[in-house]
């Protein structure tokens, strides 16, 4: 495995663009079941949400979030991290991030929507200081019909 890749501390945060997509999409599809579509990213990308992406020095990207911030509120819609790098830091840097984002945008509690399943998630929101506060029933579609959403909250 190319050093690079072995290193957590190492990569740089940027806007996401359009030429990223491709990319992202494979990092999506590797890691979801029910991946996000080409449309949706455009669409956060268009409409001004803060997309990011951590990369590193030649390009590749490790990580990319996707933050909602309006009204003293935000939503984290999306955190990814490529399949082959998770456990190894860079979903915290990412939501460490996002939340900076949050902060600098004047927001006062930030949501996220995570499937009970993904218990890796849950453990990471949970140990930056999300709670849960409500389920929305049957939100995501699961191989087997439907799975809740924990909605957890941060007030920063």
């Amino acid at each position: 495995m190319n050093n690079a890749l072995r290193e957590p501390y190492i990569g740089r945060f940027r806007q996401m663009i359009d030429a990223d997509l491709r990319e992202i999409l494979t990092i999506e599809r590797r890691s979801y079941e029910y991946a996000w579509t080409e449309g949706i990213f455009r669409d956060c990308i268009r409409s001004g949400h803060h997309c990011r992406v951590l990369e590193i020095p030649h390009g590749l990207i490790q990580a990319y979030g996707v933050l909602s911030a309006a009204v003293g509120e935000a939503h984290i819609l999306n955190l990814c991290v490529r399949p082959e790098l998770q456990g190894r830091g860079f979903s915290r840097r990412m939501l460490d991030h996002l939340l900076e984002l949050a902060r600098a945008n004047a927001v006062q509690t930030v949501f996220l929507e995570v499937r009970p399943s993904n218990i890796r998630a849950v453990h990471l929101y949970d140990s930056a200081g999300f709670h849960e506060i409500g389920r929305r029933p049957r939100y995501y579609p699961a191989v087997r019909g439907r799975e809740d959403a924990l909605v957890m909250a941060r007030e920063l």
